[in-house]
């Protein structure tokens, strides 16, 4: 048996065990869409979110090597086109984390990133940003090495400024004040799913609610959960029909009873309430490149894009922002 693992014959089996991936990532590459898709050149393999800023015409995406980017959209832009990410967030006070979710603070000008120690959960932090210079406008360390294994995935904003953070690894949200203090944290045992290996992966994407409440999502189990500011923070976990959305990752609340989940398989679900996300019903699921992973959405112009982890190619990564068709 031993001689055989060295013989031409498990060569060849090996070869063709490795060619049956990197044949279907491929196909899947050169297969023709009906849907839109933006496709950039990045510097890294990774990215972790995207948002679209409307105002200054550009995507802005981060980097799980740490810092964000822009890509710059122009007017005359057309289907066949690359588009160009720049770099415009490096801190070397964060060298070495991640930078995770983001979240538009327009009417403050400034872009908040969750960062965090992706491999020790040793720190999480959130970070803010002008919007017109990239200066740092505060930093907010939301643990350490001598605190309990955190990671800082994603962010959301409302409308007095307070950010949101969710905690992955640990299934708590801190609350930061608009100028950057840490004001609380939230936990609550309805995080806590009953098997221990949910909880290896716990809240992860988190939107705002104009009606004052948080809506939140816990990867591993599914869950959906509602959280009124106004009472509490009260907890409630959302009924979803035709869930529960497990792999669920980034968030984005395309109108107040319609909610966009980026996941792994299928690649996004569209999520509708018509009673306050009391409870709620999956009524689309999109299919996209899975190879490439959705992590994040986001909408320009009305239509929803779903940001993907993985860039392909080498030395120069394309990414994709593929157009979710509602």
């Amino acid at each position: 048996m031993a001689l055989w693992f060295c013989s031409p014959r498990f060569l060849v089996f090996l070869f063709i065990l490795s060619a049956l991936p990197i044949a279907y990532i491929i196909s899947q590459e050169r297969a023709k869409t009906d849907h839109h898709v933006f496709h950039y050149h990045s510097s890294g393999f990774f990215r972790e979110c995207a948002k679209w800023d409307d105002q200054g015409r550009r995507f802005l995406v981060s980097f799980l090597e740490g810092g964000v980017g822009e890509i710059h959209v122009p007017q005359n832009y057309t289907r066949d086109v690359v588009l160009q990410e720049v770099t415009v967030v490096k801190d070397s006070d964060l060298t070495g984390n991640a930078s995770n979710g983001i979240a538009l603070d327009r009417p403050r000008n400034r872009l908040l990133v969750a960062v965090a120690d992706v491999l020790g959960n040793r720190y999480s932090g959130l970070a803010a940003y002008d919007l017109s210079t990239w200066k740092r406008l505060f930093l907010t360390k939301l643990s350490g090495p001598g605190d309990e294994k955190s990671m800082a995935d994603d962010v959301a904003v409302d409308a007095d400024g307070n950010a949101y953070v969710t905690d992955v690894k640990g299934s708590k949200i801190w609350k930061v004040g608009v100028d950057g203090e840490l004001l609380s944290t939230l936990t609550n045992p309805l995080f806590t799913p009953k098997e221990w290996y949910k909880s290896l992966l716990g809240l992860n994407g988190i939107v705002y609610h104009p009606d004052g409440y948080l809506i939140v999502i816990h990867t591993l189990s599914g869950n959906l959960f509602k959280i009124d500011l106004a009472k509490g923070d009260e907890v409630k976990l959302v009924e979803v029909a035709g869930g529960p959305l497990a792999f669920g990752d980034g968030l984005e609340l395309i109108s107040p009873t319609k909610l966009v989940v980026a996941a792994g398989n299928p690649s996004g679900r569209l999520v509708e309430s018509t009673d306050g996300w009391e409870t709620a019903s999956v009524v689309a699921k999109f299919k996209g490149p899975m190879h490439r992973l959705a992590t994040a959405a986001t909408v320009k112009d009305g239509k929803v894009y779903l940001n993907h982890m993985f860039g392909m190619g080498y030395p120069r990564k394309t990414h994709a922002l593929v157009e979710f068709v509602l």
